[in-house]
């Protein structure tokens, strides 16, 4: 039963960082931020990325996809001061919000591919 209900988590947790991705990735556009070089550059790539590498996790899961998309999540938190366009302001939030979400369902994963238990009591 642990083993069916993990499973099913990842399947939620990739498909929603090939959203977040995928959000990522036509936010410039939307946002109206596709002249902010950096910014609009790093959204492009970091959201391409994560979405491919949640998509080539949900064909066959391997942990090392998990890790690669926490360290993009961890990454696009950063990018805005890292790359200095904190200042526009679209940008950075959705950076720091699309980094966050995918962190910390990467990190899920890697949580439940371990069938750790949540409690210890």
């Amino acid at each position: 039963m642990l083993k069916s209900l993990s499973s099913n988590n990842r399947t939620v947790f990739d498909i929603v960082n090939i959203v977040a991705g995928l959000g990522l990735l036509v936010s410039p556009w939307l946002l109206g931020f596709a002249a902010e070089t950096y910014a609009a550059r790093n959204a492009w790539i970091v959201g391409a990325a994560i979405a491919l590498i949640a998509a080539a996790a949900l064909y066959a899961f391997y942990e090392a996809e998990e890790w690669v998309n926490l360290v993009l999540g961890v990454w696009t938190v950063g990018a805005p001061w890292v790359l200095g366009f904190s200042a526009v302001t679209a940008a950075t939030w959705l950076h720091v919000v699309a980094g966050l979400v995918v962190a910390v369902l990467a990190a899920g994963n890697i949580w439940f591919s371990h069938n750790r238990p949540l409690s210890t009591a």
